[in-house]
């Protein structure tokens, strides 16, 4: 791998609270002692600003031989949010039952439903150390280009495990309905989209009649992610090959793997696109090594035995569903739900992975 790694450099990091967004701790840590009693002292606070969504907090408390004890909190974010966004108790009840079942899943610790503590209903869980891929790898880490493959094989293994647990025996058959889910999903992101839809992005008709009309006669059901990146993988500092953790399961549902693997390609900026592609860049699939959107699909379909006439519908499908996530986001900082800056331009992005779904329809992306 090059040169040595400093492991506390390459390890990921959270960052100062953003303003506006800070805990208070006068209420939140009786409760903490309360629930996770290993927990003491007042923590060092800082805050993730990965995340566009929830809000999540790294909780450092000093423990009794003088090293940190690091927690992850997560909560929902302020503002008017689409029905069923936010469900932490959802989302904690869903991992700690996937826990058993399939490795890469932090330990959750607790969970809070009164909204009185701080001012939301969050969860606490352990913090996984190691490297999380985002935008460019750490500065000390450098892998050749069969490493990369290794990497990117070894993510594409672990959305295949998770498409292929069995989510009956692991109990979680009732977490959502099943059967249908791909009608649902395209009725769904179409309504919360023209729900958020403010007038400086395009109205999408056509994309989405386009949707309505090629919804695929067969679905399969699984334990799908549904924000499966590598922003969200954490990967073990020594083995940066290796895969130890998956984050963010706010989106997690039974629904169909395909549509999981469109989600996760409408992230995927590969070398050779374009400019405006390589600008909303937020993970390292660009580099030499890393699988192409179409080499990630044949490998996807020949691990899985899956066979595709056309992946285009799931490949718009991600990429639709990409821009309603981000003008529901954009939609908070217009109306000021949000004062984060990162959210001011978002709009420009919808706009063009709207111009990304015409061109995939067109066998063109």
């Amino acid at each position: 791998m090059g040169k040595h790694i400093n492991e506390r450099a390459a390890t990921d990091q959270a960052g100062s609270v953003r303003q506006g967004e800070e805990l208070n701790l006068e209420s939140l840590l009786p409760w903490l002692v309360a629930h996770i009693p290993h927990l003491n002292g007042t923590p060092a606070v800082t805050q993730y600003t990965g995340g566009a969504s929830n809000w999540t907090y790294c909780l450092s408390f000093e423990n009794s031989t003088g090293k940190n004890s690091d927690v992850i909190l997560r909560r929902g974010p302020v503002g008017t949010k689409a029905k069923g966004a936010h469900d932490m108790g959802r989302e904690y009840r869903l991992q700690a039952a996937l826990k058993p079942v399939y490795q890469y899943v932090p330990e959750m610790l607790a969970h809070c439903e009164d909204e009185a503590v701080i001012g939301a209903e969050f969860y606490v869980m352990e913090k996984l150390n190691g490297i999380i891929p985002r935008k460019n790898m750490p500065r000390d880490l450098s892998l050749s280009p069969h490493q990369t493959q290794t990497l990117c094989k070894n993510a594409l293994d672990c959305l295949i495990e998770l498409h292929k647990v069995d989510y009956q025996a692991a109990n979680l058959s009732h977490i959502a309905k099943g059967s249908g889910y791909t009608q649902r999903q395209i009725d769904g992101w179409v309504g919360r989209f023209q729900k958020a839809r403010t007038w400086n992005v395009p109205k999408a008709n056509y994309i989405c009649d386009w949707l309505k009309a090629n919804i695929p006669d067969n679905e399969h059901i699984c334990l799908t992610h549904n924000d499966f990146r590598f922003d969200n993988l954490v990967l073990d500092a020594q083995k940066p090959t290796q895969i130890i953790g998956v984050l963010d399961w706010e989106l997690a549902t039974l629904g169909d793997p395909l549509m999981d693997l469109g989600n996760s390609l409408a992230y995927w900026v590969q070398a050779n696109d374009d400019r405006l592609a390589k600008s909303t860049r937020r993970q390292p699939t660009h580099l030499s090594g890393m699988y192409s959107r179409h080499e990630v699909i044949d490998y996807y379909l020949g691990q899985t035995g899956f066979k595709v006439d056309n992946f285009a519908f799931y490949e718009v499908y991600g990429l639709f569903r990409l821009a309603a996530i981000a003008q529901q986001i954009y939609y908070r900082y217009h109306h000021k739900q949000t004062n984060n800056p990162a959210f001011k331009n978002i709009w420009f992005f919808v706009h063009y992975l709207m111009w990304q779904c015409r061109q995939a329809i067109k066998g063109k992306r």
